[in-house]
């Protein structure tokens, strides 16, 4: 059976579309071994991926940071509401 001589490079490498979806993944769950050895080398070789890679870490961090901020707001929300109503009961 003939087969191509890159066949076995397909096995290894990555489309960029597949790998976008693993660096998305990535941010959720670990990845196999399988997967994480193959988003490396597409990352060594794709400088376009890598840079996905970097904004969508950079994206993701920005909303949990936005996130933890909005419910400390909340919780300093809730303070200044009891601070007002001892102060309102005082006078």
């Amino acid at each position: 059976m003939y087969r191509k001589p890159l066949e076995p490079m397909n096995k290894i490498m990555l489309s960029c579309k597949k790998s976008t979806e693993l660096i998305e993944q990535s941010q959720e769950k670990k990845l196999s071994f399988k997967n994480r050895v193959q988003l490396s080398l597409h990352l060594m070789a794709c400088n376009t991926c890598k840079a996905y890679a970097q904004q969508s870490k950079t994206i993701n961090m920005a909303i949990i940071q936005f996130l933890q901020k909005d419910k400390t707001d909340d919780k300093n929300t809730i303070k200044n509401d009891d601070l007002k109503e001892k102060i309102i009961s005082k006078l």
